[in-house]
């Protein structure tokens, strides 16, 4: 084996640590990834065995981790990958993963500069997660649309269990522990997402008991933003919050994590799934463009309280028609 070889290779057992800090951890999902043996993965880290490059192509893709970086090689090309998370029925896998997304908020959180920024034409699921019937709505409507099963599932059969129900209050905890985080909402979210309840509610899959649950929701979702906008932080943590009403249409929700420990940048495509890029360059280029994506929109969060009480009267309206 020359250096050279030694050297990328020592990188990527590198990049699989910071992935999994505590051995054991690692130790476990190598085995349950590719279907080894406890002495096969620890032959394979202290390098008498090579990972085959079918397991390292599969640990690539599973752990997030750009090959190209670690080899050094420039492609001219931007990579993006999409992550097919089973939000309803997770696996045991995407339990792991979900809990490490969590455990990776927790952690860039101790940056002070740390900084979540959202443009969104639905309701992101860091606003959404905290509330139990509209988050139900969110899951349903994606399984209702993209569900492979020829059998229609009604609103109430749509059941989140009780670890993923933990799994979400966890995430809820460390979003609103991010030290500085915006949003810039569609103007004309909050009718689109009456509207698609109406529809619900019209061919039977939503009866006006559920109706209702979901429209409390809302009420008290409106209540706890105009609190937010109001004091310009998370009440709970103190954390910064800014809010913006984009006066221009958005056809998508996109977001970015930026701190000085891991940046990254997501659009959000087919409601349920997120393409995503490491890529230092492109995150760069896609905070620059959210940044600008400000011009055109009104902040309603501490300044201009006009702006910010005619909004949420506009949109408890808009709820009240539901």
């Amino acid at each position: 084996m020359t250096m050279e070889t030694n050297t990328w290779y020592e990188i990527f057992i590198e990049a699989l640590y910071k992935k999994y800090p505590k051995k054991s951890d690692l130790i476990q999902a190598l085995m349950d990834l590719l279907y080894i043996e406890r002495e096969a993965v620890y032959r394979r880290l202290r390098q008498d065995v090579l990972f085959t490059v079918h397991e390292m192509a599969k640990i690539s893709t599973a752990r997030n981790i750009s090959l190209d970086a670690i080899i050094g090689i420039d492609s001219g090309q931007i990579p993006f990958q999409m992550h097919q998370m089973n939000y309803i029925s997770p696996s045991e896998e995407e339990l792991k993963f979900l809990w490490l997304v969590v455990k990776g908020v927790q952690r860039i959180n101790n940056f002070h500069d740390t900084e979540f920024m959202d443009i969104c034409n639905k309701l992101p699921r860091r606003i959404v997660a905290g509330y139990n019937y509209l988050n139900q709505f969110y899951l349903f409507k994606r399984l209702y649309q993209y569900s492979n099963n020829n059998e229609v599932i009604p609103f109430s059969q749509v059941v989140v269990s009780a670890e993923k129900a933990q799994l979400t209050e966890s995430y809820i905890n460390a979003i609103k522990h991010v030290p500085n985080s915006s949003f810039i909402f569609d103007r004309k979210l909050f009718d689109l997402l009456v509207s698609d309840i109406r529809y619900f509610c019209s061919i039977r899959m939503i009866t006006d008991e559920e109706k209702n649950l979901i429209k409390k929701d809302l009420y008290n979702l409106l209540d706890y933003l105009y609190e937010v906008a109001r004091i310009g932080y998370y009440p709970e943590t103190k954390s910064k919050v800014n809010l913006y009403i984009s006066e221009l249409n958005i056809d998508s929700n996109y977001s970015y994590t930026f701190s000085q420990e891991f940046n990254s940048c997501f659009i959000h495509v087919f409601e349920k799934y997120e393409i995503y890029t490491l890529n230092k360059d492109m995150v760069n280029k896609i905070k620059m463009w959210m940044q600008l994506k400000k011009r055109s929109s009104t902040q309603i969060s501490v300044v201009d309280e006009r702006s910010r009480i005619e909004y949420f009267a506009k949109q408890r309206q808009i709820v009240d028609e539901l």
